[in-house]
């Protein structure tokens, strides 16, 4: 009996770790090519490596993660044809999200949803790129997870806990432009109209048009995987710059 219990602990531990993980990836705290050492991520959780193991098992049969040889897991990088692929799923799937979400967004909800791309504007402007990532984050899938659809909202969670980290390299070579208005401006005001129509479009054109500098990027390192390398070492002294002496 006592062995079962120890099991179901395990399992629920491992459960927890993994969803704690899969929201990093979502939200591109790790990077493309990042080393996951499970004895490094159990001594920053104060965990055993079991449960860690295992979380990282489930995010390489996720396609998030990608086991190498002698054990060896790195987050994936993912080309440029499955990056593409990806995304027009999500643009079936992300403006479906967002309008069935309309219901049971309330004044409040909207109000936190602005705050969200408030954060994300003033991040971008002071370069404190990782937090305009969580903002970024936070203000999609304040939306999404509202949809009162939870298998919709599953198949988007596995689909960014593969794009999460490539969105590193949307700063700063990848900045997303708008040719008017940032897109996310029209989805809070679709979302405050209740225009369903309005909010599809803005969610659409966040991906295509706020994303053109992004694909870019990725069609730059298709043809130069070096620049990945370059890329991420830029990023990276960003974030160094960040964090306090």
């Amino acid at each position: 009996m006592a062995n079962a219990i120890n099991v179901v602990e395990r399992t629920n531990l491992a459960s927890q770790i993994y969803e704690h993980l899969r929201e990093q990836l979502m939200s591109a705290t790790f990077q493309p090519g990042q080393r996951l050492k499970i004895r490094e991520l159990a001594k920053t959780m104060g965990t055993s490596e079991t449960p860690v193991r295992e979380a990282l098992i489930q995010l390489v049969r996720d396609r998030a993660l990608e086991m190498k040889e002698g054990y060896f897991i790195r987050v994936r990088r993912l080309s440029l044809a499955e990056y593409i692929e990806l995304r027009d799923i999500r643009l079936a799937l992300e403006p479906l999200a967002a309008e069935r979400a309309v219901p049971n967004l309330d004044a409040a909800a909207i109000k936190q949803l602005t705050e969200s791309h408030r954060l994300l504007m003033r991040a971008e402007k002071t370069k404190d790129y990782r937090a305009a990532l969580q903002h970024n984050f936070d203000f999609h899938f304040g939306i999404y997870r509202r949809s009162g659809m939870p298998q919709l909202t599953e198949l988007l969670d596995r689909i960014w806990v593969q794009v999460g980290p490539m969105l590193n390299f949307l700063y700063p070579a990848g900045h997303p432009t708008y040719d008017a208005e940032h897109q996310h401006v029209n989805v809070l005001r679709g979302l405050q109209q209740r225009d369903s129509q309005m909010l599809r479009k803005a969610i659409e054109q966040d991906l295509i048009e706020g994303g053109r500098a992004f694909v870019r990027v990725l069609e730059e390192i298709e043809a130069n995987p070096k620049r990945a390398d370059d890329l991420l070492a830029l990023r990276n002294q960003s974030l160094q710059a960040e964090s306090p002496a």
